[in-house]
């Protein structure tokens, strides 16, 4: 009878039961939590995903507009070339000029005017310097000052049926 005694006092003091009530208690509060907790997890990975959506389209974008600056970038370094070529062509080193017949070119800062008279002939060529006409060959150096301060200098380097490559320097005042 004492173990019984002991039995009918543990649920007579009511300790049992407040242990169990406990006990549910913290698996309730535990289980609670952990479904708050997935709760609040989904939604910031709600967020999460959209934000990555929208970085996703404008990484999208920008390589688009990436592409399409390189695409007029290429266009406009073909175009560049191209000019440079044409450029090249007519000037291709500093004082240097390819002049073709009937052409007439100002030379030298603007100080001196050259024109080749027809085409080329075998022997050499005619060239207009200042007004002045005058028969030139390969090598050969025009003095060509358009006043008496410029030291100016026009040589034929050379020439075929189609072109003549000359030089123009001016050694001296520069115009004001």
């Amino acid at each position: 009878m004492a173990g019984r005694m002991e039995r009918d006092s543990l649920f007579d003091d009511g300790r049992f039961v407040s242990v169990v009530a406990c006990i549910v208690a913290i698996v309730v509060i535990l289980v609670g939590g952990h479904l708050y907790g997935r709760y609040l997890a989904n939604k910031d990975l709600g967020g999460r995903d959209a934000a990555i959506e929208q970085l996703q389209a404008e990484s999208q974008q920008q390589k688009r507009n990436i592409d399409q600056k390189s695409a007029q970038l290429t266009q406009m370094q073909a175009q560049l070339d191209k000019t440079n070529a044409l450029l090249e062509a007519i000037m291709p080193t500093k004082d240097t000029y390819n002049i073709m017949p009937n052409q007439t070119l100002i030379v030298a800062d603007g100080r001196v005017t050259v024109g080749l008279i027809g085409s080329p002939g075998n022997e050499g060529i005619l060239l207009n310097v200042n007004g002045k006409q005058q028969a030139a060959a390969a090598g050969q150096v025009i003095a060509a000052g358009s006043d008496a301060s410029a030291n100016c200098q026009v040589a034929v380097q050379s020439f075929d049926m189609f072109k003549a490559v000359l030089t123009a320097t001016c050694a001296g005042a520069k115009r004001q």
